[in-house]
């Protein structure tokens, strides 16, 4: 695997990530309940035109549609026998997509957690984790990727199974953890502990940082905290656009393309330099992204209140480190 993340980082300042997966996906017609990954057979021209439309927006890297390919989550849909199979396709789409484009785009091996609680607190083994995730792994590997990116991760012990895959494959590797939870994941874990944490992983990750969780504000306000941690490393930020709310039977994000052009801009001076969205990010939001990273000059690092004023309020009181510039909870710019 020729590791074209690191060439790419050691040229670019920032790198542009791809957004949404799920909410892209359902807007085109993903039945609720309906695994994604199937679709990766079933309705290749959808992945593909998901991909390219991250790509024609400007990322620089795209995550392949392989969040839930792990046996322990496809044997809900009754497809844990196709392991291999399917992660290996959705990284031959979107090989296929970056190959037509002629630019160097990251394709990264999307890993989502086992969706099982590892021990001591659950049942799930670090080992039968980790090869959970060398299993998807290779399919990824198979079909085409350029590193492997595990995602929305809660605790360390699954932080650690998928980081013992790559090193096992001897595979590039980076991370992201969700900080939902008042500045910490579903399982405690806070910004800074994730920056101290990656050091001693099995494979040291090319990158690292949050994804998902809340709102902007509050993902910048994790990554100001991993950065506090860890100045020198290279930090992943993909927050989502907004706040969800269920209108008409349907999620709806309230975050505008605005309102993530501003968000890319804080979280690059706030020390990250892989910026992409999640949940909620359409190409339109990537593209006001792209054109405000390209175009507003670096700024110094921003302080919360800064954050809270562009962005909204956060989320909980403080993040989990102490840090509670404001009590109560600003309304979101429209």
């Amino acid at each position: 695997m020729a590791d074209l993340l690191t060439r790419l980082l050691e040229k670019r300042r920032w790198l542009m990530a791809d957004g949404a997966t799920g909410t892209n996906l359902f807007n085109a017609g993903l039945p609720t309940g309906e695994a994604p990954e199937l679709w990766n057979f079933e309705a290749p021209d959808k992945v593909r035109a998901l991909y390219r439309g991250s790509v024609e927006a400007g990322s620089d890297l795209i995550l392949t549609n392989s969040f839930g390919g792990t046996a322990c989550r496809l044997k809900l849909h009754g497809l844990e026998g196709r392991v291999r199979e399917i992660n290996r396709r959705a990284a031959e789409l979107a090989r296929e997509v970056v190959t037509e484009s002629g630019r160097p785009v990251v394709v990264a091996g999307s890993i989502g957690p086992t969706g099982e609680i590892l021990e001591p607190v659950g049942t799930l083994s670090v080992a039968d984790a980790a090869a959970a995730f060398e299993e998807q792994a290779r399919g990824l590997i198979e079909g085409g990727v350029d590193v492997l990116w595990a995602e929305t991760i809660s605790s360390l012990e699954e932080l650690q199974a998928a980081a013992q895959a790559a090193a096992s494959l001897g595979a590039p590797f980076c991370c992201t953890m969700s900080f939902d939870t008042a500045g910490r994941t579903m399982m405690g874990v806070t910004s800074a502990t994730m920056a101290q944490a990656v050091a001693a992983l099995p494979a040291r990750p090319i990158a690292f940082g949050a994804n998902c969780g809340v709102g902007a504000a509050d993902l910048v306000r994790t990554i100001l905290g991993m950065t506090e941690v860890a100045g020198d490393a290279v930090v992943i930020a993909k927050g989502n656009a907004g706040i969800p709310r269920y209108e008409h039977g349907h999620i709806h994000y309230d975050g505008t393309p605005e309102l993530m052009a501003d968000y890319a801009v804080l979280a690059r001076d706030s020390g990250a330099r892989i910026i992409g969205g999640c949940c909620g990010t359409t190409p339109a939001h990537l593209q006001a992204m792209r054109r405000a990273l390209e175009t507003v000059p670096p700024g110094p690092r921003p302080g919360l209140d800064e954050v809270a004023r562009r962005l909204g309020g956060f989320s909980s009181a403080d993040d989990g480190l102490g840090a509670a510039p404001r009590r109560e909870r600003r309304r979101r710019r429209a």
